[in-house]
Order: C-alpha cells, then structure tokens, then sequence
C-alpha cells in the first residue's frame, strides 16, 4: 500500500512541474473538432502583429517577450477570443514562455510561416526562384519551434500569395510547399498539426484558389490545404448579411470539403467600428459554411485597425472598438456554434481535375514542382538549428501594466485566468477588471507606440512564466492520494 502511495506522491509531484493544457484540435470533413470531446470548434479570434512587420526582427518578434504576451493574453482572454493568428515570427528565439502563456488561457495558435526577411517567403513573381532549401529553414524552423504546444491550431503556408499580380504556376508551388510542411510534420512531430492557406479576397480568383487547393491529388495527396482562410472586409458599417456579400460566400463555400474562416475580417471605412457582421458569422446562416473568424487586428498601427494602443510611457489604452467587438462576442450563441453535424464532418475532398477551375487565367494543371536539393534530409533529420520551445509553468497572472477604457478610466484587477485542464477560453470566461468614476486620467494624452514593448521585446522577464498554477491538473491525483492515506 505504501508502494502506491509513493507512486502517487511521485506522479503528483511531477505534475507540479507541467501546466495545465488545452485539448488538440483536428480536422474531421470541414469542421475543427475537438481531439477529446468530438465537439465543433468555431474560431473566435483576432491577429496579432504588434508593431505590424517592421516590429518584427530576428532579435524580437510577438511571441518572444513574456511580459507582452501576459498583457495581451489577458487582455484578450477578456475580450472572449479563442485563437490568435501571428503572421511574423522567427524561428531561433525562444518562445517558451509566451506559446505556454497562450496555452494557459486557453486560447489556440494559427501561425504564418512566412517572415519578411530573406529567403523568408515565397515570391509570388518568382515562385521557382525563392522556392529553395534555404527558404525552408524558415518554413520548419516555425514547426519546430512550436510542434510540442497542443495549442497550435495549426499553420498558414502563405499569406494572399495567390493574386493579381502573381505569374501563373504559383498554386501548384503553394501546394507543393503544404506537401513538404506536413511531410515534416508526419516525420517530425508526434502529432498531426493541421496545414492551410489565407488567400486574399479577389472574386474572380477565389473559388479557383478553393478548388485548387482542396482537391484529392492521386499522386500527393498530403498537398492538399487542411483549412482555407479568408482575408475579408466587404461588411462596413451596419451593413447586412446581402448587401455585404455574405450570402454570396456562403453558397460559394456550401460544398466545401474542408473548414473555411476568415483570416482577418472588420473593415474600418466606417468608424467606430461595431462588429455587427459578428453575429451574422456565428449565426445559423452562416455556421455550415464557415468556422469563425479573426478580427484584423490587436494593436492599433497606422493603418487604424488596432482594438488596443500600446502607449509610449508603458500604459495600455483599450479603445471603443475593444468594447464594441466584447459586447457583440458576449452576445453569441455558444451551444450553437460547437453543436456537432455528422454531415459536415463526413464531407470528403473531390479529386484534382482541369475542369474545377473556371478561370482562364488561373492554373488547371497538378504536376508539383519536385522538392529543392537538401530539403528531403531537412525533413528526414529535423531541422536542428531551430529554438524548439518546451512547456513551462504560469503563475504570475497580474498584469503589471496600467490599463485604460476608452473614456480614460483605471481599469484594476485585470488577470489572466488559467484555465482547467482541456478548456479553452470562451466569451464571458474572464471577467476581471473593473472600473472607478475617480479613475479618469490622462492616458490617452500618450503617443501610441508601434513596436511590441520597446527594447525590451527580445529579453523576457524572469518570473513572468516560471510557476505553475496546478490546482487544475492536481485535482484528480491529490483526490488519489487522500483515498490512499486514509487506507494506511
């Protein structure tokens, strides 16, 4: 008997090192699905780029300052969002700390693999030239970074790559570099993480890049998209379900065989934005045709999209469109949105063929280019140079930053809440933070400013991520141990 008790006190105190996880996601017909419950899972989210690309470098990029992901991971949990979509990232810093962050709030990962520096992306007018070993440095030096978080929801293998103004063999070089991604991940990684693409709105190339990309090639079947994101804004103002084109995609995206969201979404040619296409999106008009979406964007830059300004003397502005977008996430019907649908799950993929594509422009052909000298070892040996991030505890839940609302006011108490064990975060999850009619100040008189958190974005700080909160994990075995005792 005390040989069990032993083994209990060394399973819990074990335990007491790791923190608590969400469940994986996964990809059944065009539905996410939860790994564990089976359960539909809408995207509820935003992107995430803070200081836009020129806040990004090889010494600093979003997700390498736990200081900055504590704030915003709170701030966010707060909102009510469910997944962060992060376009610029570098594949040697340590991102420990933030991605387990991330994971303790419950909210999931969508990550670009593309970065802005060199030999960091695909050439939309010279897909054969930059489609080479030395770009794939970048491309699964990302997965390794991250392949040991089950928050990853998943990866985008390029970014409105497909367009006005790429040449006309660059649909068969995005799936000829998804067919190497999850090459590397099949080799690579002890899980499936699902692989797919965020294409730009342009009407007559859409439903072509769709098809295209979600059909069952015979030969390479493994270069099929997992997902398709959309970037789209054509819902300005109070608009409507019509007039905004929705109805449209939704009967564009009824027979789709995979899960499509939009990418970014939240036009801002009217102002203060009101987000009222959230209810269309996660309504039943629209819900089985599409998996959610991500609101362009976090922080506020100059092109006035932001839903927070980080202002220059360290404070934290949320501005109206934070409230606005909270207010209409509040409003969604949950049991709705996750209900599952045997139907949507069981869609399977139709296989390649010329005649899927209408455009006469637009490529018809599936021969993939063959995989770049030295990139078969890469995905046979791992990519080895990469900073492959590990789970690490969270305790310190506080955010040390002042927080405004929009008129001003001190917002205190705000924190991050660390969720159970397989929870993600949900509307109405955290409600921490409140607000004093004495709190007025003059917050909003300070500059915004455009990088992540200054100088300081590239060095974490000790203590931001370094405990864990367990009481979650613990629960079951601490249940075990007194039964023991009570036995001795």
């Amino acid at each position: 008997m005390r040989s069990v008790f032993s083994r209990l006190l060394t399973a819990a105190c074990a335990l007491a090192g790791t923190a608590a996880a969400v469940e994986t996601l996964e990809v059944l017909g065009k539905d996410f699905v939860n790994s564990k419950t089976q359960e539909r899972f809408q995207i509820i989210g935003v992107d995430y780029q803070p200081g836009g690309s020129s806040g990004f470098s090889t010494s600093a990029d979003p997700l390498s300052n736990a200081t900055a992901c504590l704030r915003d991971a709170a701030l966010m949990q707060r909102l009510g969002i469910n997944t962060v979509r992060v376009y610029n990232l570098y594949p040697l810093l340590d991102h420990s700390e933030c991605a387990s962050i991330f994971n303790a709030a419950g909210i999931y990962l969508l990550l670009d693999v593309n970065s802005p520096l060199t030999n960091g992306s695909l050439d939309r007018t010279d897909p054969s030239g930059t489609y080479d070993v030395a770009y794939f440095h970048q491309v699964f030096g990302i997965i390794e970074s991250f392949k040991n978080f089950p928050n990853i929801l998943g990866f985008f293998s390029g970014n409105e790559v497909i367009n006005q103004d790429s040449v006309y063999e660059v649909p068969a070089y995005i799936r000829a570099v998804q067919r190497d991604m999850k090459d590397y991940i099949a080799k690579n990684v002890n899980r499936t993480i699902p692989v797919g693409y965020s294409a730009a709105d342009v009407e007559d190339m859409l439903m072509d890049t769709v098809n295209y990309l979600s059909c069952n090639l015979t030969n390479s079947t493994e270069s099929r998209s997992d997902f398709f994101g959309l970037n789209d804004y054509s819902w300005c103002g109070n608009s409507s379900y019509t007039t905004s084109g929705y109805d449209t995609l939704v009967e564009d995206f009824a027979n789709a065989s995979l899960p499509a969201f939009f990418s970014e979404y939240g036009c801002n040619t009217v102002q203060p934005r009101y987000f009222t296409e959230v209810q269309a999106l996660y309504g039943k008009d629209m819900i089985q045709s599409f998996s959610g979406g991500l609101v362009y964007e976090w922080t506020e830059e100059s092109n006035d999209y932001g839903l927070v300004q980080l202002n220059d003397n360290g404070t934290v502005t949320l501005l109206v469109d934070y409230e606005h977008l909270r207010t209409q996430y509040d409003a969604i019907d949950l049991t709705l949105i996750t209900e599952s649908n045997s139907t949507q799950t069981s869609v399977e993929a139709v296989d390649c063929a010329a005649d899927l594509i209408s455009g006469d422009d637009f490529l018809n052909a599936f021969d993939l280019p063959a995989r770049p000298s030295g990139v078969q070892d890469l995905i046979d040996n791992g990519y080895t140079k990469a900073s492959v991030a590990t789970m690490v505890a969270v305790t310190s839940t506080t955010i040390p930053e002042t927080v405004y609302d929009a008129s001003g006011a001190v917002i205190t108490g705000i924190a991050l809440k660390v969720e159970a064990s397989d929870e993600s975060n949900e509307p109405g999850g955290n409600t921490s933070g409140s607000t004093s009619s004495s709190d007025s100040s003059s917050s909003s008189s300070g500059s915004s400013t455009g990088t992540a958190t200054g100088s300081a974005a590239s060095s974490t700080k000790s203590g931001a991520a370094d405990k864990l909160s367990t009481s979650a994990m613990l629960g079951g075995l601490l249940g075990a141990l007194v039964a023991t005792v009570a036995t001795l």
